[in-house]
């Protein structure tokens, strides 16, 4: 797999110069060597800090106070957050942000909320993302029964605005200064029609140039996403006069060719490695029974974790819709026309970086530590986004465990939850560094 090159934003440097934090290791893995051919000296390092005791105290905290960390959780969660509507819980996000002490704590042009602790070097972003995929009316209550927290977005992705929460009132709270800068961030818009509008602002407006590490906090469980499955959405419309389905019979019509192109779609070439997918996702169109439709509309997720394979498949989906046109025209002795319109409603980059990139086992180390492996793979997240500009970025879950993701009966079970939180604190102290002691 690719990394799509970096242009159109300044790239930071892959690792800067070493990270080293005093005392010894806790362990040999945790010494991470960046490598050869990057901005960075191959003798950098980054190490866990896991057996400072500042650091300790700090996921004791975060054990401890894991009952404060879930009543952010579900006041979060209920605080609606629709696409494009994530003002109220964004302003929510910011006072608590401003109620920590963060510095330097604002909203963006695109509504995303940051606050800021350190000032040097390297530049780290810790972030959730603020947004939903439900509609404005939804009844965001949540229910607790025992350990089981139930309510729409309960872990996607209050559980990560919780996490960033915490870690930055542990931060706070134990006076923990960073040899470097961690930017807690609240994102707009990860959800789909989102189209990860809240990190293309970040890395091309409000922090360009300047990040170093990404890490994204979203959902349950105790995994690590380091490859980035990108996506191409299209509303895709097929248009003609219409007419009585008796009388003007004969001539093309707009559902049938999209029926064919639908058919097409369903018989793209499979392609598992890398693992490349297609779906239509919404059909609608027609006047009635009775009628040939002057207009129908669907929309299609073209999906891959190889920029190259997406692209190939990209170029395949558009020939296939022309094809689909010209095949309906072709049917019908009729002068009728008939049009087809591919419009984008959604692009996320793929990108890919290997397991054993400094980031990636950073994390890995970090949940060592911890006392839990955490496996990894490809997803679509706001990591995406950086991870295709070239920047070491990972998404990593928030600890508990959860289900019904995306439903109105989502689940967040809290056994071991606090687990999350501590991942979060170490792999940010990880990349940015720890002053004394």
């Amino acid at each position: 797999m690719r990394l799509q090159p970096t242009t159109g934003i300044c790239s930071p440097a892959l690792a800067l110069a070493a990270v080293l934090i005093s005392g010894p290791p806790s362990f040999a893995a945790s010494q991470l060597q960046v490598p050869s051919g990057t901005a960075s000296s191959a003798t950098s390092q980054l190490q866990v800090p896991s057996g400072r005791p500042l650091v300790r105290q700090a996921l004791d905290y975060l054990r401890d106070t894991e009952e404060q960390t879930i009543a952010d959780q579900i006041a979060l969660c209920e605080v609606p957050a629709p696409p494009f509507g994530e003002v109220a819980r964004g302003e929510a996000y910011r006072q608590r942000f401003e109620a920590l002490g963060l510095a330097d704590v604002r909203i963006d042009g695109e509504g995303n909320v940051l606050g800021v602790v350190g000032s040097g070097e390297p530049l780290v972003v810790l972030s959730a993302h603020l947004d939903t995929v439900f509609p404005a009316a939804t009844d965001v209550a949540v229910r607790r029964d025992g350990s089981l927290l139930i309510g729409p977005g309960i872990g996607d992705d209050c559980r990560g605005l919780a996490v960033v929460l915490a870690v930055a009132r542990a931060m706070r709270g134990l006076e923990i200064e960073p040899v470097g800068t961690i930017v807690f961030v609240g994102t707009v818009g990860e959800e789909g029609p989102g189209d990860l509008r809240g990190v293309k602002r970040l890395f091309s407006e409000t922090l360009v140039g300047q990040v170093d590490y990404f890490i994204s906090v979203d959902g349950a469980g105790r995994s690590i996403t380091h490859a980035a499955v990108g996506s191409n959405r299209y509303e895709v419309t097929f248009s003609g006069p219409g007419g009585h389905s008796y009388g003007a019979f004969g001539m093309p019509n707009p559902i049938h060719a999209l029926g064919r192109a639908i058919a097409k779609i369903a018989e793209f070439p499979l392609l598992s490695d890398p693992k490349t997918t297609f779906s239509v996702g919404i059909v609608e169109g027609g006047t009635s029974v009775n009628s040939i439709a002057f207009e129908t509309t669907m929309t299609v997720d073209l999906r891959s974790e190889d920029p190259t394979a997406l692209a190939e498949l990209d170029a395949l989906f558009r020939a296939a819709m022309h094809e689909a046109r010209a095949e309906e025209i072709a049917r019908w002795d009729s002068a009728v026309d008939l049009q087809v319109d591919i419009v984008s409603i959604g692009v996320r980059p793929a990108g890919d970086q290997p397991r054993s990139a400094p980031i990636v086992q950073a994390a890995l180390a970090a949940a060592e530590e911890l006392g839990f492996e955490a496996p990894t793979g490809a997803s679509s997240t706001d990591s995406n986004l950086p991870m295709s500009l070239g920047i070491p970025s990972v998404t990593i879950d928030g600890g508990g465990s959860g289900s019904g993701a995306h439903s109105l009966d989502e689940r967040f079970d809290t056994t071991d939850s606090h687990l999350g939180a501590q991942w979060a604190l170490l792999l940010a102290l990880t990349l940015a560094g720890i002053g004394v002691p």
